[in-house]
């Protein structure tokens, strides 16, 4: 995905389309169940995967994408913007 955002932007960033992707680490949704075996336990385990120490909500997803759309982000070009709590790092 990030090589195919890449690709995608130098294609159209004449044309003043600006293609980013999002990389969303854990975040707190119904999902989470699924991957946690839906136990406090397994949950736990998951958020100590965390260096933050805590999943991350919808709306900091949701911010980072809202933030991409705004003027303040008119320079961002072809990036793969990791939002993970520092799971990556």
């Amino acid at each position: 995905m990030v090589g195919l955002t890449k690709t995608a932007a130098l294609d159209y960033a004449a044309s003043n389309i600006r293609i980013n992707a999002v990389c969303p680490g854990i975040i707190d949704t119904l999902m989470i169940e699924c991957f946690s075996g839906g136990t406090p336990e397994g949950r736990q385990a998951m958020i100590s995967q965390q260096p933050i120490g805590r999943m991350g909500s919808p709306e900091e997803i949701a911010s980072t994408v809202l933030w991409l759309c705004s003027d303040a982000a008119s320079f961002v070009v072809g990036n793969a913007i990791v939002v993970d709590g520092g799971q990556t790092v």
